[in-house]
């Protein structure tokens, strides 16, 4: 068709919008009116009553939207998607002892699990051990408490690390707890080059979104890009860092700032191993991201293609990467734990099921979705087992999976996308304008950004503008208890302690020492610091000891509050 051509169609199709608009729509309007005076997106951008082809008007089909498998992987980074092989089912668990928490894992995995994701609890990650007076109260809390190579061990106990996927999330601690993964695995006699997982490594988000830091960013950023040179020699299927919107979204973000923020993120985990001397293509082909799926369904779906397609063009564009492989972005998601609702808490599951098909409508690899009652508790066996089914039904009987991403072309989610994709651009370039995403932070901006969009959001449920169904709408007087809840059994503090006192008390300690003071030396100078974290859990250095180890080297971050 010829730009003539093309033209001429485009003006009859915007007076037969015309037309119709006048006859039809304008009397509907005038004697029933909508529903409410605006309707908008995340960030407040209004939608249009109705999307033409006119909205795809300037989409170049091969420059922005193209073919599945190939740049700039709108359609997403695999030809076949999951006509091929259905995304990773994951369901995030962890809690109390390693033994409660293997148990819970054997049984996910007899249920149809297709990968792990372990929660640790806070003091794991945030370098302390049970018995620490830091920990008091919080051990096996909110995930598994992880002292030691004995707890990894039984943690694992019967999984054949080399045969299943893990995802770890974990982030000031996660060198430490890859080299414990490694350790186990080299117990197995695996093979190291076929281990495969993630683990998560945004410390950068720490400090924007959630909390759970330790060093300063410099150190940080160094353990990072360290795990990125160990791993592509000995661990080339591991991801070594999965860049996380998710906490961002969770701390009340909007969807553009979701894929800006993360974006910007990690530019500067590439920059900083850039500067170490990695080359791009050498490392980015195993970097991959974290988002959330909040409840906007249409605005999820083109978020998901729009960061992809982002990713792709800073990865070749502004790096320079050769290796198609680089450009590819692969991301796990999660529904929005932000969105469950502790009132009738079983609608949840009617959340999550929206939130999960906007996951592999958007091109996921991998997800977990969230139980119902995880506002109220940590996931019952009951409630996990829906959830997993949840994917399952997505997977083998909604029938989304059996073509390559059936939403491309809509006239909505083009435009959606290429909105999100400007949005995120422009906070990237407000980043880059202030030096860097560390330097963002050590601002404020990110933080400061982040409140406004909680405020407007928390403003207009409030106000009546955003419905919560059974919180501001739908309300049920007389609402009858959720039922039996997990909770952790108080002893398992004091068990864990016990055990963390025999290990501590049967180890060689001139052994224990040798290792702590070879790390010592590793981070006082620009050694590696993996292989020396590998020999310490080998050497029976618990989490703890080796965290402080290192905060006596590196120091700890003191957040700049934005007020």
């Amino acid at each position: 068709m010829s730009d003539d051509d093309r033209e001429d169609l485009y003006e009859e199709l915007r007076e037969a919008t015309e037309e119709w608009e006048e006859d039809v729509l304008e009397p509907i309007l005038d004697k029933y009116g909508v529903r409410r005076d605006e309707f908008t997106i995340s960030d407040g951008t209004p939608l249009d009553d109705l999307y033409t082809p006119e909205d795809t008007e300037e989409t170049d089909y091969s420059e922005d939207i193209g073919y599945p498998g190939e740049y700039p992987f709108t359609r997403g980074v695999y030809p076949t998607m999951y006509r091929g092989r259905l995304w990773t089912m994951r369901q995030y668990a962890g809690f109390g002892t390693a033994k409660q928490s293997n148990e819970r894992y054997r049984y996910l995995l007899e249920q149809g699990t297709t990968g792990l994701s372990v929660a640790f609890d806070l003091p794991t990650q945030m370098g302390y051990d049970s018995d620490s007076r830091r920990a008091r109260g919080e051990v096996g809390k909110v995930g598994v408490a992880i002292d030691s190579i004995a707890d990894m061990e039984i943690l694992f106990d019967q999984i054949p690390l080399e045969e299943v996927s893990t995802s770890m999330t974990i982030n000031s601690t996660a060198a430490i707890l890859l080299a414990l993964y490694i350790a186990v695995a080299d117990q197995q006699d695996a093979d190291r080059s076929q281990l495969r997982g993630t683990i998560q490594n945004d410390v950068l988000k720490e400090y924007i979104s959630r909390g759970t830091f330790i060093y300063p960013p410099r150190p940080s950023m160094r353990i990072i890009t360290d795990i990125f040179e160990f791993c592509g020699e000995e661990t080339p299927k591991w991801n070594t860092v999965s860049i996380s919107g998710y906490h961002i979204r969770e701390a009340g973000s909007t969807a553009a700032q979701e894929v800006g923020f993360t974006l910007a993120n990690g530019i500067a985990y590439v920059e900083a191993a850039l500067d170490a001397g990695q080359d791009i293509d050498d490392f980015a082909g195993q970097l991959s991201f974290f988002f959330n799926v909040h409840n906007n369904f249409l605005e999820e779906v083109a978020k998901f293609r729009a960061a992809r397609r982002l990713w792709a063009k800073i990865i070749k564009e502004r790096f320079g990467a050769d290796n198609e492989r680089s450009m590819k972005m692969r991301f796990h998601s999660q529904t929005a734990g932000s969105t469950l609702t502790a009132q009738q808490p079983k609608v949840n599951i009617v959340r999550v099921a929206i939130q999960g098909l906007a996951a592999v409508l958007g091109g996921t690899q991998s997800l977990h979705t969230n139980s119902w009652d995880e506002a109220l508790s940590l996931p019952t066996e009951d409630a996990a087992r829906i959830a997993l089914r949840t994917q399952q039904v997505i997977a083998h009987e909604s029938g989304v999976a059996d073509v390559v991403d059936p939403l491309a072309g809509s006239y909505v989610i083009e435009p959606l996308t290429d909105h999100i994709e400007e949005q995120a651009r422009e906070y990237i370039a407000r980043i880059d304008d202030l030096g860097g995403a560390p330097e963002a932070i050590e601002a404020g901006y990110q933080q400061s950004e982040i409140q406004e969009a909680a405020y407007q959001t928390q403003r207009a449920r409030e106000e009546g503008d955003d419905i919560v169904v059974g919180v501001n709408e739908f309300q049920e007087e007389d609402e009858e208890p959720p039922g039996e809840l997990l909770k952790v059994d108080e002893e398992v503090e004091q068990n864990q302690i016990d055990r963390l006192r025999e290990f501590k008390a049967s180890r060689a300690m001139d052994e224990v020492e040798s290792a702590r003071e070879s790390l010592k030396e590793a981070a006082q100078g620009s050694d590696n610091l993996m292989p020396h974290i590998l020999n310490a859990v080998k050497s029976k250095v618990t989490l703890g000891e080796i965290s402080d180890t290192l905060r006596e080297v590196f120091g700890e971050h003191e957040e700049n509050v934005v007020i």
